[in-house]
């Protein structure tokens, strides 16, 4: 949208410098941007007797203005450039003057008002405070903000105005935005403050001199002062941190001045999710030097404690000896060595069981270049996943083991969303490669911190293998580590073992993540031991059916003893009805138990076996609406529940997620991150449907379970849902604003109170009659359907190449089979 003082501000530059030797003209489109600023410092250097121009604001141009001085009220020595301070602030959304040339009150007021924003002094009543320094005027021709801007928070512009106002004046710190967003630029601010605390000359890099004043600056509970105000602001930018739990929540914190018990419970959160410290470890919720580290950059301490590896060298029985004596447990190798490569990084024969017989254990990567933009776009990815696949097949990998593809380089933001060039695009390839080939492996990220959230979020990426120790990447800073870390890089040094001498990369294995492999073909799968749990269930209903003479469906059966201890009481019982007790007690006693948790084969999430059958239970007890655009108890038990959590967590939030809109595409069932209702939770209840309807249909649960999971039914899960519950988008937004507001079904009502308005948000009847709410209530149900309609889309094309694929790849596996058995006929 167009405003006309700055289309008026581009108008001025571009007529008074236009004809300037090296002057670079802006759109004149009432648009602010970079061409503007950069158009009106041109213009201000060539009032400075600078030349050539150039499109920034260096030393030069700073060092003239310091010779003319401050520039404030009544200031007269040069009418342009006072004109370029008065555009700038009109560019930057600020009232510069009523007329232009007069550096008059107006001016002067504007002048007060950003830097009050930016936090720094405004000089109190007068004109003092409406001063130009030449930092101020620099700030004044660039596209920093000084308001909250989308994604940003009052927390962390309250600690970037701190920062401004307390080091502005120190010659190597500059004025940065105040927009609530935490960025490189916020934390190499904070790495300067440090660095001035601490009595150095600083340059913002974590150098040996910033190392040894923070280990002499060990914060504990009680502690107060500018020190804790330093790290506070740390943990703030460090936030949220996750916890690991049946229900995964986001753990945060504020600035202050003294390390309260929640500081001390934030940097234990913290520490266990960086895994620096448990509890019972001395510097449990304190601020030592490993903590301080591992806030401000992202190798943290380099020497910390590290059990996994990886390198480019084949692990001989020797090496593999070394690492082990050294306490790692883990290395990484790589699949693949690109033609011309002169590195010879490839597993070698023999090499695999060589790390298994030492007790160690080992994660495949793959790099083909992968080190420029042009190296990533859908058709690189699709056949380098089909190269993956085939390669770790050949050595033997697991199903369900995880490739890490690397994104080796700096990849900026515009790159990682780029098409057809792209990181994401290029991901999106892989995934669809390795669906064609049956989905035998999951998918991994190896690259910055930034490369890693993004592949996560956009392509459900299993685990993130984090280039650490590339700590000066755009993408290492501004970021915290991503939910779903497993592999932290930190370190890259040269081992020598004897004569022997080789590179080797020291990384942080996170527990509980990344299993590692420590054998090759096995044939079991991710999710065999579950489906073989509830084929036995299944037989133990039919045997009670039976034996007692009882008239219910063997399937339902199973669902019910899966999530009997989690989902029951009067709620269930009205969404789903009862449990059979005796047929609970009938497989207790068969030395049954509840698991209730498996791995996705598609995914590789793991899933909660016991919501997935409460969903089943629930949409096999209620039908569907005729109505497609309609909603049920039965929807309540799966998605519906969901949404209407998911409403209450946007209502509970709508400081910060003033949109919906935006709300959904940031938390809707993205894979890591944290939500009421995340991307496991959709899985769930998408699976719980197909298998109810499944059951419904004369079929049985074990069966299902077995066709969904090894036989590729779930690389179709979203669309196969889709297409049986709304057919339309338009049914889905219908069937999420009734379920909401206005359906019929009588289930639903005690739902909507119990679920929205006991987690202390309004309801939503009572939205829509505010000025405005219908609107964010329309905006909140279409978030809902544009994110179905999201996770299908990638699905389709996933589907064609499996059926494309399935038979080829089946037909070549059978003739390597028979190859290998002597020339015997071996069934696929």
């Amino acid at each position: 949208m167009a405003d006309d003082k700055v289309l008026e501000a581009q108008k001025w530059v571009n007529s008074t410098y236009g004809a300037v030797s090296g002057y670079v003209r802006c759109p004149e489109n009432g648009q602010t941007g970079w061409s503007t600023m950069y158009a009106l410092v041109m213009g201000l250097q060539h009032e400075l007797g600078i030349s050539p121009l150039v499109a920034s604001f260096g030393p030069t141009t700073l060092s003239r203005l310091a010779a003319l001085g401050d520039i404030g009220f009544g200031w007269s020595q040069n009418a342009n450039i006072v004109r370029i301070i008065q555009h700038g602030l009109f560019c930057k959304g600020y009232w510069g003057a009523n007329g232009y040339g007069e550096f008059g009150a107006v001016t002067t007021e504007a002048v007060k008002a950003i830097r009050v924003d930016m936090g720094l002094p405004d000089g109190g009543m007068g004109t003092a405070g409406g001063t130009v320094t030449p930092a101020l005027f620099k700030c004044i021709l660039n596209m920093d903000a000084y308001v909250v801007v989308a994604g940003g928070t009052d927390k962390i512009r309250d600690i970037q105005r701190w920062l401004n106002g307390r080091y502005w004046l120190r010659s190597a710190y500059s004025i940065g935005p105040a927009d609530g967003i935490y960025s490189r630029d916020v934390q190499k601010a904070l790495v300067i403050a440090i660095q001035y605390e601490l009595g150095l000359t600083p340059n913002g890099n974590f150098g040996p001199g910033t190392q040894a004043g923070l280990r002499s600056h060990t914060l504990r509970e009680g502690d107060s002062g500018i020190f804790v105000e330093l790290f506070t602001a740390a943990c703030v930018f460090n936030e949220p941190v996750i916890v690991k739990g049946q229900d995964d929540i986001e753990v945060r914190t504020t600035f202050k001045s003294s390390f309260d018990s929640k500081t001390k419970e934030f940097v234990e959160v913290f520490q266990a999710f960086s895994q620096l410290y448990g509890s019972g470890d001395a510097n449990y919720g304190v601020g030592e030097y490993d903590t301080w580290s591992q806030l401000l950059v992202s190798m943290g301490n380099a020497d910390r404690e590290a059990t996994g590896s990886d390198t480019r060298f084949e692990i001989t029985a020797s090496r593999a000896r070394w690492l082990y004596d050294h306490d790692y447990r883990l290395v990484g190798r790589y699949l693949y060595d690109p033609p011309g490569s002169t590195l010879d990084k490839e597993i070698k024969p023999g090499e695999l069981q060589t790390i298994f017989d030492a007790g160690l254990r080992v994660f495949p990567i793959y790099q083909d270049n992968a080190r420029q933009l042009p190296d990533f776009t859908y058709g690189q990815g699709y056949q380098h996943a089909l190269n993956a696949h085939d390669l770790a097949s050949q050595y033997g990998f697991n199903r369900g083991t995880t490739l890490y593809f690397a994104v080796d380089y700096d990849a900026q933001q515009w790159e990682i969303d780029g098409s057809p060039q792209g990181i994401i695009a290029y991901f999106n390839g892989v995934v669809a490669g390795l669906a064609s080939r049956g989905k035998k492996y999951f998918h991994g990220v190896y690259g910055s911190r930034n490369v890693c959230i993004n592949v996560t979020k956009k392509t459900g990426a299993r685990f993130s293998f984090v280039s650490g120790m590339s700590w000066g990447f755009s993408g290492n800073l501004g970021y915290s580590l991503p939910p779903n870390w497993a592999i932290n890089q930190i370190k890259e040094f040269q081992v020598t073992n004897g004569s022997d001498v080789f590179d080797l990369d020291r990384d942080v294995w996170r527990r509980n993540s990344e299993p590692g492999s420590n054998s090759v073909n096995r044939p079991a799968g991710p999710a065999d031991a579950f489906i073989a749990y509830v084929r036995r269930l299944y037989d133990h209903a039919l045997a009670y059916k039976s034996a007692n003479d009882v008239d219910t469906n063997a399937s339902r059966l199973v669902m019910e003893y899966i999530r009997h201890e989690k989902y029951e009481g009067l709620d269930w019982w009205w969404l789903a009805g009862s449990y059979d007790g005796d047929f609970v007690a009938y497989c207790n006693a068969r030395g049954e138990s509840v698991t209730d948790s498996f791995t996705d084969t598609v995914t590789g999430y793991v899933l909660d076996a016991a919501h997935l059958m409460a969903t089943a239970n629930g949409f096999l007890v209620n039908s569907d609406p005729d109505d497609k655009g309609d909603a049920t108890g039965g929807d309540v038990a799966g998605w519906g529940g969901d949404i209407m959590t998911f409403w209450a967590d946007w209502r509970n939030s709508e400081e910060e997620y003033a949109s919906p809109l935006t709300f959904c595409r940031a938390k809707l069932a993205i894979p890591g991150t944290v939500s009421s209702f995340g991307y496991t939770d959709m899985i769930e209840d998408v699976d719980g449907y197909l298998l109810a309807k499944h059951v419904a249909g004369n079929g049985n649960i074990a069966d299902w379970v077995v066709s969904h999971y090894n036989n590729g039914g779930a690389l179709t899960r979203f669309r196969s849902h889709f297409d049986r519950r709304w057919q339309t988008a338009g049914n889905a937004k219908s069937s999420c604003s009734k379920l909401l507001y206005g359906a019929s079904d009588s289930k639903i009502s005690p739902a909507r109170f119990a679920l929205i308005s006991a987690a202390g948000a309004v309801l939503p009847g009572d939205y829509i009659l505010l000025p405005g709410g219908s609107a964010k209530f329309d905006d909140f149900c279409q978030g809902f359907t544009d994110r179905q309609l999201s996770l299908i889309g990638l699905e389709n094309s996933l589907a064609a190449q499996y059926r494309k694929n399935l038979r080829t790849y089946q037909e070549k596996a059978a003739k390597r089979a028979a190859s290998r058995a002597g020339g015997k006929s071996v069934q696929s």
